[in-house]
Parts: structure tokens; sequence; C-alpha cells
């Protein structure tokens, strides 16, 4: 899993807003407002953080830490 505050690291990091990433990964822009504004792990049904975890590691994004404890995000090269 990952959590709210990687999200939005994961976006700056890629400067991309939250529109693209909604697009990217197949949700609503309003699905993506949702998860960054929760504390957290957001909750998700039906894969749905997973899908956006899976399109920002694709745009090139390492989650790191725990994503409570010690969330990070890292570009890999």
């Amino acid at each position: 899993m990952i959590s709210s505050r990687q999200i939005r690291g994961a976006r700056g990091l890629l400067k991309i807003t939250a529109s693209e990433l909604a697009e990217l990964a197949g949700v609503t822009w309003k699905t993506v407002q949702r998860f960054e504004a929760a504390s957290d792990i957001p909750p998700s049904r039906s894969g749905t953080l997973e899908r956006v975890k899976a399109a920002l590691e694709d745009a090139g994004i390492e989650f790191i830490g725990d994503p409570v404890t010690s969330p990070g995000v890292r570009l890999r090269r």
C-alpha cells in the first residue's frame, strides 16, 4: 500500500496534476483528490489504489519506507 503523502510527493516529483494522474491510472480526478485528502493509507475498493500506485511506478516512481511511519518516494533513473 501507499499513503496519501506518497501520492502527493510522487505527483510533485513527476510534475503532474491530479487530473493527469487520474488519466494515467484510469480513475476519476475526484478519486485522486479523495486519496490525497485521506490521512495515512487511503481506503479504496476494487484495486483502485493499486492502479494509482502502478501508474506512478510506471512513470518512474519508487515507493520507499513504511507508508505510515516513514513514507517516501524517489525517481528511478
